[in-house]
């Protein structure tokens, strides 16, 4: 008997609908599909990470949507969990009902479908659904996409998970591909590679040890892209993961793992506490995406603008200047209490407790920031001199008059009530105590209306100016420290050479790779919100400085 061939017809690469997989699946590729998993050899490269990923969750039921020759439904079966196995293809379930009984006399509970229809065709809730083996790829439209992942949400218990993977078509895309042949396609003497890539196919060939050979044409999924959707659809939050662990961050994973809860909890006080620009600002350091731009990029440990002795200086050397510049103008002595707000990476809060004896409360909105700053710290030994506090500076918990100084850099902007900020500055600040902190603001004479781009993009109503600090500081009782020009010391200059710097190093950075960390939309917003501050500084429409007071 003659066993159907693939069909593609003239120009394969043409070949992008949601359900031709179909029929890419003939009988021939399904008998040869579980050597190229390794069942064995896939265990051992995955561990016990879904497993133990769904006990710790409290999951007992578990739809496996994509269940292919069965792997990962034995696996879940033979570990206790309630399983019903579907897919699409009725080559490949059959083929996973013989594995169930052959690998540990499993009866599974087989159901075809198509993920479209979902609840049409599979019936109850679940706690989870997995969706794996880069499955999700086969739908080429984002409505298909959208489609599944309704249908998976709304098969879901309240407090339900999906767990989905995807192949590193970033990786793919913009530098090529490359496998450590480690986790997922394990058998030794399959040869899988793509035939051909682009934006809106990636077709992959599977050679076997017998010469034959298959294809499947799959939609290349960017990994931002793909959380996106499970947000747009209604799920909560998404944390991924690559090639099984949890950070990857120097790393090119072949595979992600997105986890998607579908529960809705409502927000605590200290999140309730976050409204208008401080909640927008506290999204957007949260975002994977900003804490890597600003950990590789920026400057490291120090996220803020800098003072540099020539243009092409490092980043980090000049944002370390501003530092010491700030904290020779307080003369510390003693063992000062200094409240750092936004305190970002935490460079300057270090700088404080190791050089100068400070003891050091560093209070950031950002959660992701904050826990980079405390493994900083640990590994400085500092953790002891510096206190990292999850909170917003336009609500400082903490009573009046406890600290001696109050430092900030480049993080008043993102207030949408400056004048509360100030005013919780000189309720804390014991009197006599000291005020020093930079921001970037639109110039005193600046044009209405010529700073709307940056406003946009950084989603703020206005800019503060120096004129609006010396008045609202005056108003709350501070003078200039001594030997200041009114309590500021101007470097506009240094603002544009900064976003300068920031712009050439994304683009070197982004030749080197830099978009296999972090997303396309994020780098081309980041590089044109860059060029609107270079812009204004140019026109002399924004600057930046150093200001200094003193409580009465």
């Amino acid at each position: 008997m003659v066993q159907p061939a693939q069909e593609f017809g003239d120009n394969p690469v043409d070949v992008r609908e949601t359900g031709h997989y179909t029929e890419e699946y003939v009988p021939s590729f399904v008998e040869k599909w579980d050597s190229l998993i390794d069942w064995e050899k896939r265990a051992e490269s995955e561990g016990t990470f879904f497993i133990d990923l769904l006990r710790k969750r409290g999951v007992r039921s578990v739809l496996d949507v994509a269940t292919g020759t069965g792997f990962h439904s034995v696996r879940l079966l033979a570990a206790g969990f309630e399983t019903v196995s579907a897919d699409g293809s009725a080559e490949m379930l059959s083929r996973a009902f013989a594995n169930g009984m052959q690998k540990g006399g499993h009866i599974m509970r087989v159901v075809q479908a198509d993920w479209r229809w979902l609840n049409r065709d599979v019936h109850g809730e679940y706690d989870a659904i997995v969706c794996l083996g880069n499955s999700f790829t086969h739908l080429f439209s984002e409505r298909d996409r959208r489609k599944a992942l309704a249908e998976f949400y709304a098969m879901l218990k309240h407090d339900g998970i999906l767990v989905l993977d995807q192949r590193n078509y970033d990786a793919i895309l913009d530098d090529g591909y490359t496998s450590k042949h480690k986790y997922y396609y394990c058998g030794e003497d399959v040869t899988v590679e793509p035939d051909y890539v682009d934006e809106g196919l990636c077709r992959m060939r599977y050679r076997f040890p017998d010469d034959s050979v298959y294809h499947l044409n799959m939609f290349p999924l960017r990994k931002q892209y793909t959380r996106k959707l499970m947000t747009d659809v209604g799920f909560q939050r998404v944390e991924t993961y690559g090639d099984f662990q949890h950070t990857y961050r120097g790393e090119k994973p072949d595979f992600f793992v997105h986890v998607a809860e579908k529960e809705y909890r409502a927000e605590d006080k200290q999140e309730r506490s976050y409204t208008g620009a401080a909640s927008t600002a506290r999204s957007y350091y949260n975002s994977p995406d900003a804490d890597t731009f600003y950990a590789e990029v920026w400057g490291g440990e120090d996220i803020h603008i800098g003072l540099y002795e020539n243009p092409g200086e490092p980043i980090a050397d000049a944002s370390r200047r501003t530092v010491r510049r700030m904290a020779d103008k307080l003369s510390l002595t003693g063992e000062p209490v200094v409240l750092d707000l936004g305190s970002g990476f935490g460079g300057s809060a270090r700088q404080l407790a190791a050089g100068h004896g400070c003891r050091v409360i560093a209070l950031n909105l950002s959660e992701v920031e904050n826990r980079r700053h405390k493994e900083l710290n640990a590994g400085r030994g500092l953790t002891g001199r510096i206190d990292v506090v999850d909170g917003s500076f336009e609500d400082i918990p903490y009573g009046d008059g406890q600290v001696d100084v109050v430092w900030s850099q480049d993080a008043f902007l993102h207030s949408g009530n400056r004048v509360r900020v100030l005013e919780e500055i000189a309720r804390v600040l014991r009197p006599g105590g000291q005020l020093i902190f930079t921001d970037p603001m639109a110039a005193d004479d600046c044009p209405a209306g010529v700073l709307q781009p940056i406003l946009d993009r950084i989603h703020l109503d206005d800019l503060a100016s120096p004129g609006f600090y010396r008045h609202q500081l005056s108003r709350l009782g501070f003078t200039p420290a001594a030997g200041t020009d009114r309590g500021f010391e101007e470097h506009g200059d240094q603002l544009t050479t900064h976003y300068t710097r920031v712009l050439e190093e994304t683009a070197r950075q982004e030749a080197h790779g830099l978009a296999r960390q972090i997303s396309h939309d994020y780098l081309d917003q980041m590089k044109t919100g860059l060029g609107h501050w270079i812009d204004g500084g140019r026109r002399g429409h924004l600057t930046w400085g150093i200001f200094h007071f003193v409580r009465d």
